[in-house]
């Protein structure tokens, strides 16, 4: 057994007696931070993480009636769009507004049991099972279980004004990011400004933290997350056009 499959069944065997708690972003050194954040790519779009095609059908449990993805299969199958990048659904950013589904977030389950998240994945109400191998589904729980955020620390939810050093943050940024994104933050070709992409802190602090799917883009997580927060508070002004 790999030394990160080992990881892997570890984490899975870790239950919520433990005393993980959400916000706890060095979940345990027992628990493989390159599964968490391959697990949060996956949160965020799973089907370009494992080069699928993106479902044809609506997901069984998104709402028929929502303005947003009601008729876009293959977005309403990212966990990320029920359950919200900040985690909280309903309780959170997408509590209002186009993207609002009413849905609960999955914080009730930081800390749990990853085999219990595996078994709400691959139930027939959520449908994962026959699209995600037991490698991803164990990435996945593992994120869940022990990746997820307490944003509040790093972001003002009422304000989204970034709780970061921006001039820390440029130090970060010129060293590992702009050779993609450019000094100004408008490379690649064919990808929206970073700037302008603050309106929504929390998606970018999930990319910055775990990376983009299907992209060589590195993840910060296995750092302290301040830092991540403090190449927020950069971007925040960079260009927006």
């Amino acid at each position: 057994m790999s030394q990160r499959s080992a990881a892997i069944h570890f984490g899975l065997g870790l239950t919520a007696a433990l005393g993980f708690v959400l916000g706890a972003t060095a979940a345990s050194a027992d628990v493989d931070q390159g599964s968490i954040a391959r697990g949060a790519k996956l949160y965020d779009k799973w089907y370009k993480v494992v080069k699928a095609e993106a479902p044809a059908e609506s997901h069984p449990l998104y709402p028929a009636a929502n303005e947003k993805y009601a008729d876009n299969a293959g977005a309403n199958w990212r966990c990320k769009e029920c359950h919200g990048w900040d985690g909280l659904g309903a309780d959170g950013a997408y509590s209002s507004g186009s993207h609002a589904t009413g849905i609960k977030g999955i914080n009730g389950m930081a800390g749990a049991d990853p085999a219990a998240i595996v078994a709400v994945l691959v139930s027939p109400e959520h449908g994962y099972g026959d699209k995600l191998s037991e490698e991803n589904l164990a990435d996945l729980a593992n994120f869940v279980a022990f990746g997820q955020e307490d944003y509040s620390v790093y972001i003002d939810a009422a304000t989204k004004e970034v709780k970061g050093d921006a001039v820390a943050g440029g130090q970060v940024y010129g060293t590992v990011c702009t050779n993609c994104h450019g000094a100004d933050g408008k490379e690649p070709k064919g990808m929206p400004p970073l700037g302008s992409l603050m309106g929504n802190p929390w998606e970018v602090m999930h990319k910055v933290l775990n990376g983009q799917p299907a992209e060589t883009m590195p993840g910060l997580r296995a750092i302290d997350h301040q830092v991540s927060a403090d190449v927020l508070a950069y971007i925040k002004t960079l260009p927006t056009e």
